[in-house]
């Protein structure tokens, strides 16, 4: 078994729907147990967050940077990170913003950051960039070219029904079973090595 948290906040409801893709991917793995958790709802759930395998962060990006909302969250660790709670863990992020580019970067190396200060493990994308090619495709995966995490884009006056492109979302549920399949393995390796000591 492996257990995955995803913990996200979605400002305008586009996030939620890159979330709920994540979820599925890593929901198809046979043998992984998701929790999905807005980030308004991450205090009554320290419990499943603290007990995951791996934990999956997501944001919008806004001017560069995850929301204020999902920075609260990330502060709201401090006692785990002196505690090295999540030390060992596995981490993955995801973030969608209006603009093709709309420094998406920038929001997952700050997760990834984060992530390195806890101790924890970092699973990227691992997907070639699609759509770089004059044989490509926006149908792509991987269209935008992330490497460090699943990026999508949102037109901003697009409601959530219509975006981010399927693309995006099918990127999204790719690094959800990547996550939740790695998890899986690196349950084994711990498990070999607790039984060799």
């Amino acid at each position: 078994m492996a257990t995955i948290a995803i913990v996200y906040h979605s400002g305008y409801g586009h996030t939620a729907v890159q979330a709920e893709a994540v979820y599925r991917g890593a929901n198809e793995v046979s043998g992984a147990e998701v929790s999905l958790i807005p980030v308004e709802d991450f205090e009554k759930n320290w419990d499943v967050i603290d007990a995951a395998d791996a934990i999956i962060f997501g944001s919008p990006t806004y001017f560069g940077s995850a929301s204020a909302q999902f920075k609260a969250f990330l502060d709201a660790t401090s006692g785990r990170w002196l505690e090295g709670r999540w030390n060992n863990k596995l981490a993955a992020g995801f973030t969608v913003s209006a603009g093709m580019s709309g420094d998406k970067l920038a929001t997952l190396q700050q997760m990834n950051h984060f992530a390195m200060q806890h101790g924890m493990l970092w699973v990227g994308l691992g997907l070639l960039p699609g759509n770089n090619t004059s044989s490509g495709s926006p149908d792509d995966l991987n269209r935008l070219g992330g490497f460090l995490g699943a990026m999508a884009q949102a037109n901003a006056d697009a409601p959530p029904e219509v975006a981010p492109a399927g693309s995006d979302l099918r990127t999204a549920e790719y690094l959800g079973k990547r996550v939740a399949e790695t998890a899986l393995r690196w349950n084994s390796v711990k498990g070999t090595e607790a039984v060799a000591a």
